[in-house]
């Protein structure tokens, strides 16, 4: 905490400028930031109550006001216990009736964990309601790959720039809490769905990351999560364990892995021409972790990272051989709808020859509602 000659100069700084506000870059204990209000004479938040703040100015949907007010009141109630110091427990003559102190204390929370449990009800049916719609597109067999990173990075500006969308993107954290699905056409897999997340922040607090868990578990079920990362920025690399920490924190507490990853190098146009380039190669020279040099604002590397995409999610594909009859119709037509069709030829007895490639999902799907279908050599390439 603050030694006696820096809380000096504090004061002294927030006398001269009149200042009414004082951000603390980390976290405060109730006590803590009492004090530090009783010696500045000005309002003092902590690390975790700015996210907040700023959490309630960017949430625009009701899923988003729901997880932000949950996140608000957790940190509240944690605080709660110590901010009533100036109402003492006190004891009646009898020695059985609480104090004013104790009698606020409870009533305060009693009045937060009905506030808790009401939101907490809300946020089950957000969660039921993501998940049918989860539901809806594994039907459809519709890959999703979630845009991640750290807040600032660029994220929402890749996202209208590959899917057409019109999400806030601005020079500023937080700028999208609200999840947003959209269409994305890919040149050779078709259609896919192309998801935008929350950033995250160094050390984000355990209550933020349960609060918005209904979001985050987009990322969970993705089929492809594309790492976006601000290359230009000097925090570039701790950033990125940022990231990754945050990630492994939910897979962890979901008990599931994380699923395939690639990297999106983004800004690397407001790079030196030099640096540019040779960051432009260095994004090809990945081989344990694909990566792609782009830059969201101008479009550079976009088919690039297109091509990236199909590739990492053709790694789940397995190549099979299918022949129809002229009766097998119906499978044809599946097939058509659902798998990566890499050739198709007629027999002079009306069979058909398909060569495709199909993840195993489908190809679980495919035997389940086809069971007679004639299919050679599944496997491997």
């Amino acid at each position: 905490m603050l030694s006696g000659g820096l809380l000096q100069r504090l004061k002294e700084d927030v006398d001269a400028h009149q200042i009414s506000l004082v951000v603390i870059d980390s976290g405060l204990t109730p006590i803590q930031q009492r004090n530090l209000e009783r010696d500045l004479q000005a309002k003092v938040i902590d690390r975790t109550g700015l996210i907040l703040e700023i959490f309630g100015l960017r949430a625009l949907t009701r899923e988003g006001r729901l997880q932000v007010e949950l996140a608000r009141l957790l940190y509240e109630r944690s605080r709660l216990v110590r901010t009533w110091t100036h109402l003492e427990r006190q004891r009646g003559g009898g020695g059985f009736l609480g104090g004013p102190g104790e009698t606020q204390l409870e009533a305060d929370k009693r009045m937060i964990d009905r506030q808790l449990a009401r939101l907490r009800s809300d946020l089950v049916d957000v969660r039921r309601t993501r998940g049918v719609q989860r539901a809806g597109r594994r039907r459809r067999d519709t890959p999703v790959i979630a845009l991640v990173g750290y807040t600032n990075a660029g994220k929402s500006t890749l996202f209208n720039h590959l899917s057409g969308a019109a999400v806030l993107a601005q020079d500023m954290p937080f700028a999208t809490l609200d999840p947003t699905i959209r269409q994305l056409t890919l040149p050779v897999r078709g259609e896919v769905a192309l998801v935008d997340t929350v950033g995250f922040i160094t050390d984000l607090p355990t209550h933020l990351i349960d609060s918005f868990r209904a979001t985050l578990e987009e990322t969970l079920s993705a089929d492809l999560i594309v790492h976006v990362r601000d290359r230009s920025s000097d925090s570039d690399a701790a950033q990125k364990r940022d990231v990754l920490k945050v990630l492994d924190r939910l897979s962890a507490a979901a008990g599931e892995p994380l699923p395939p990853m690639i990297e999106a190098w983004n800004k690397i146009d407001i790079l030196d021409p030099a640096i540019q380039e040779q960051m432009v190669r260095s994004a090809g020279q990945q081989d344990e972790l694909p990566a792609v040099a782009v830059s969201a604002l101008t479009g550079q590397g976009r088919e690039a990272l297109l091509e990236a995409i199909e590739t990492a999610l053709s790694e789940d594909q397995i190549p099979c051989r299918m022949i129809l009859t002229p009766a097998e119709g119906a499978a044809r037509a599946w097939l058509h709808a659902h798998a990566q069709i890499e050739s198709e030829r007629f027999e002079d007895n009306g069979d058909s020859v398909i060569e495709a490639r199909l993840s195993h999902k489908q190809l679980g799907r495919l035997r389940d509602q086809f069971p007679m279908i004639r299919l050679t050599h599944p496997g491997k390439r």
